[in-house]
């Protein structure tokens, strides 16, 4: 009996460590064919549509756009208030500065 149970256990555990993990801190990518969205012309609603982007986030995005000119480098969104290094790895695959 104690053998059938220590097989399994190193079975379950063979099994946990052999099969593929999913990478749960992948930065998001955009899917084959979809474009980056461009930080510097985007709209409301494109910004709205990446995670962690909120109708207020998006529109703090567009003013500083517009007060402080185009952005050089996507690492300049955490300059827009309530975006951090945590918001910006959530989409940092999914933008672009063009």
């Amino acid at each position: 009996m104690m053998k059938k149970i220590v097989s399994l256990v190193i079975m379950a555990m063979f099994l946990t460590f052999a099969l593929p993990q999913p990478d749960v801190f992948a930065v998001p990518q955009a899917a084959s064919g979809q474009k980056a969205i461009n930080i510097n012309t985007a709209n409301l609603e494109q910004l709205e549509s990446l995670p962690g982007i909120g109708p207020v986030s998006a529109q703090r995005i567009i003013d500083h756009r517009a007060k402080n000119g185009s952005f050089k480098s996507v690492e300049q969104l955490v300059e827009v208030k309530g975006i951090g290094e945590k918001s910006l790895e959530k989409f940092r695959g999914l933008v672009a500065v063009k």
